[in-house]
C-alpha cells in the first residue's frame, strides 16, 4: 500500500504538471493521453519516490493528494510563464506591425492573438519536440521529487516570490525577442513622420500600414532564425526555476 500511495501522489503531481506546462498542455493532445502520460511517468519515477515514503491514514493521504496537486500546478505554471515570453513577443510584434486588428481566439492553444503570436507559439512548441527540450522539462520535474518529496507540501511564500520574479523575466524576455522588429518599426514611423513634415500632401497613414506590414514580414525572419537559441535559453531558465522551488 505504501508503494501504491507514493506512486499515486507522484502521478497527481506529474498529471497536474503536464496539463499546465508546455508543450504537453497543447489542447491537440487529448486529456486522456495526458492522464496516461502522467500515470506512465509516475510509474517510471516510482523507484525515486517510494524509498523513504511512509504509509499514511486516509485523511493525511487525501491532504497529501491535494498538496501534490498544488505542487504540480505551481511547477507547471512556472514553466508556462517562462514560455509565455515567446507568445508575448509575437503579440508585441502584432501590435507594432498592424496585425493586431485581425485577432482571433485559437481553441487549440487557448490563446487569443493575431498571426505572429500564434506562429511564435506553435514554433516554440515544435522546437521543444524537435530539439528534445521537452526532455529537459521532464528532467526538471523528476528532479523536483528530490527537492520536494511526495507529501511534503510546498513553500508557498518562496514559490510566490519565484512567480513574481518569473513574471518580470517573462516581460523582459518578450521585449528582448521582439526588440529588433520594434526598432525597425519605430524607425519606419519616425521616417513617415519626417516625410509628412517635408511633403504634407502625402497621406502618411495610408503609406504606413502597408509599409509596416511589409517590414514586419521581411524582418520577422531575423527573429524566427534566432528562435532555436531563444527556446533553448527559455528551456534552461524554466528548468532552473523548477529546481529553485522548495
Amino acid at each position: 500500500m505504501g508503494w501504491i500511495e507514493a506512486v499515486a501522489l507522484a502521478g497527481i503531481r506529474v498529471t497536474a504538471f503536464v496539463i499546465v506546462a508546455p508543450p504537453f498542455s497543447y489542447n491537440a493532445f487529448p486529456m486522456r493521453i495526458k492522464a496516461m502520460l502522467g500515470v506512465g511517468l509516475a510509474v517510471a519515477v516510482a523507484p525515486r519516490v517510494t524509498g523513504d515514503y511512509v504509509e499514511r491514514e486516509i485523511g493525511p493521504f487525501l491532504l497529501a493528494l491535494t498538496g501534490e496537486l498544488v505542487v504540480g500546478l505551481a511547477l507547471g505554471f512556472l514553466v508556462m510563464m517562462a514560455f509565455s515570453a515567446v507568445q508575448s513577443a509575437g503579440s508585441i510584434i502584432d501590435l507594432f506591425g498592424g496585425f493586431s486588428l485581425a485577432q482571433a481566439f485559437d481553441p487549440q492553444s487557448m490563446i487569443s492573438g493575431a498571426q505572429f503570436s500564434k506562429i511564435f507559439h506553435l514554433l516554440a512548441l515544435a522546437l521543444l519536440f524537435v530539439t528534445d527540450g521537452y526532455q529537459l522539462v521532464l528532467g526538471g520535474l523528476f528532479r523536483s521529487f528530490g527537492a520536494i518529496p511526495v507529501g511534503a507540501g510546498l513553500d508557498i511564500p518562496g514559490t510566490g516570490e519565484l512567480m513574481i520574479a518569473g513574471l518580470g523575466q517573462m516581460f523582459l524576455a518578450a521585449l528582448q525577442i521582439a526588440a529588433p522588429l520594434i526598432v525597425v518599426l519605430f524607425l519606419a514611423d519616425a521616417g513617415l513622420g519626417l516625410l509628412t513634415r517635408v511633403a504634407p500632401a502625402l497621406n502618411a497613414l495610408a503609406l504606413g500600414f502597408p509599409l509596416k506590414i511589409l517590414l514586419t514580414i521581411v524582418f520577422a525572419g531575423v527573429v524566427i532564425s534566432a528562435m532555436p537559441g531563444i527556446v533553448e535559453s527559455i528551456t534552461g531558465d524554466a528548468v532552473q526555476t523548477i529546481l529553485g522551488v522548495r
